[in-house]
């Protein structure tokens, strides 16, 4: 069997969790079916949609809202700073100032 990265392409659920912005895969996968998942500007509730190296996702990360681009994809659940690699944020990742 192919690993994820020989296709080409990895599961959302898991591309999530790899990157460690859901705590196990269940999670990633209820984040995705509610909805809260944008992917290349689409809506995505299927956990099982396929996702390739330079796709731009935008997900909810506790109170904030981030916007990455997937540089490549990982091979694991690794440290963080391994799954940070892995992605560049598009929006600065700053919250805007209270007035």
């Amino acid at each position: 069997m192919a690993s994820p990265g020989a296709a080409g392409s990895i599961r959302l659920d898991k591309l999530i969790w790899y990157l460690r912005f859901a705590r196990s895969r269940s999670v990633a996968q209820a984040m995705v079916a509610a909805g809260h998942i944008r992917l290349d500007g689409r809506r995505i509730t299927r956990a099982s949609a396929a996702v390739h190296a330079g796709a731009t996702l935008v997900l909810p990360v506790g109170e904030q809202i981030e916007v990455i681009r997937l540089l490549v994809l990982p091979q694991r659940r690794g440290p963080a700073p391994e799954a940070q690699a892995c992605y560049t944020r598009l929006d600065g990742g700053t919250p805007a100032a209270a007035s």
